[in-house]
């Protein structure tokens, strides 16, 4: 996957379409990505001990990557990643301006 922990994404498609937030976990199994601030569903929480308190809370879901776009820290536009090799390190790099992703 192209996309790593920290980078800021924008979100191509869905109900979310155009939000632009950090990724927080990446799941390369199922090739999807958990965004802050996107794909927020509600979540039913009972209470486990004494005095503990149930609800409903916001809780941030899983996002395909496909779905996801990385955004050039330069440019500030949603950008495909290209990779240089640089002193036998892989480098990830904006297609736009050309600019060195982190």
């Amino acid at each position: 996957m192209k996309i790593k922990k920290g980078d800021t994404v924008q979100v191509l498609s869905g109900n979310d379409k155009g939000k632009k937030g950090e990724v927080l976990e990446i799941i390369p199994k199922t090739e999807k990505a958990i965004v802050k601030g996107v794909n927020i569903r509600k979540k039913h929480i009972k209470p486990k001990k004494q005095g503990e308190e149930g609800g409903i809370i916001p809780v941030e879901c899983a996002i395909h990557s496909s779905k996801l776009s990385v955004v050039c820290p330069k440019c500030n536009k949603p950008t495909r990643i290209g990779y240089e090799i640089e002193k036998d390190e892989k480098v990830r790099v904006c297609r736009k301006c050309g600019a060195k992703l982190k």
